[in-house]
C-alpha cells in the first residue's frame, strides 16, 4: 500500500477482485476516485454504475471520467444508493448486467460505499441510517457469488453515530453460510478513526 488512508486499504482489496468485464457499482459517487478505479479495472468489456444524490458529486464523477477516457465504461446516477437497482433496471446496458445467473445469485462482481458526507460538501447531506441499510441489502440481492462489498464507515462530528452503529448492527447479523463479513480498525487512532470493511459473497 502506499500509504495507510482507508481508500488505500479498500482499493488493495478491490484490485484483487474485479477483472476485465466486470460489472460493478460505486454506490456513493462522491468525488469520483473510486468510480475511476473500477472504471480502469473492468476495462472496454466491463461497465461500472455509479450513484449519488448530490448533483455536485454526479457532475465532478463525470467530469473525472471523461477527462481520462473512461466515461464510456461508466453510467452515473444522481439518486441515493437505496434506489440503485430501481435505476439499473430501467437502463439497458446495466439491466442486462443484472440477469440472474442459473443458481439465482445475481452478476456484480464489486460494490463500492462510502458512508459519511462529500468531502468539501454540505455535512448535512451525509448519507444517512435508514438509507444506508437498504442500500446495502439491494446490495447483496445483486453481488455475484465471491463477489465483495467494500465499505468505508465515518462517523463522529457532524455525522453522528446512529449509522455506523446501525450499519455495524445489520452486518453482525448477516447469514454467515452465505456471507463473510470482515471488519477492520485504526486501533490505537484517537477521534473515531474510520472503519473499513468488506463482505464476501460465499
Amino acid at each position: 500500500m502506499e500509504n495507510y488512508q482507508i481508500t488505500q486499504w479498500c482499493h488493495y482489496f478491490i484490485r484483487e477482485q474485479v477483472h476485465e468485464g466486470d460489472f460493478c457499482i460505486d454506490a456513493t459517487c462522491g468525488n469520483g476516485h473510486d468510480t475511476l478505479l473500477l472504471c480502469e479495472l473492468v476495462g472496454d468489456s466491463g461497465l461500472v454504475a455509479g450513484f449519488d444524490i448530490q448533483k455536485e458529486a454526479v457532475e465532478k464523477t463525470e467530469t473525472r471520467l471523461a477527462e481520462t477516457g473512461m466515461n464510456g465504461r461508466g453510467r452515473i446516477f444522481c439518486c441515493g444508493h437505496e434506489k440503485m437497482k430501481e435505476q439499473l433496471l430501467q437502463h439497458e446496458d446495466c439491466r442486462k448486467m443484472l440477469e440472474q445467473t442459473a443458481d439465482g445469485y445475481g452478476k456484480v462482481s464489486c460494490i463500492v460505499f462510502n458512508f459519511g458526507y462529500l468531502p468539501g460538501g454540505l455535512h448535512e447531506l451525509a448519507t444517512k441510517a435508514e438509507t444506508s441499510v437498504v442500500a446495502l441489502e439491494e446490495s447483496l440481492t445483486i453481488l455475484k457469488r465471491g463477489g465483495i462489498i467494500s465499505l468505508c464507515i465515518y462517523s463522529g462530528k457532524d455525522s453522528g453515530f446512529e449509522e455506523r452503529d446501525a450499519l455495524l448492527e445489520y452486518l453482525k447479523n448477516l447469514d454467515r453460510k452465505k456471507y463473510l463479513v470482515i471488519m477492520s480498525s485504526y486501533y490505537n487512532r484517537p477521534n473515531h478513526p474510520p472503519i473499513p470493511g468488506l463482505i464476501i459473497r460465499i
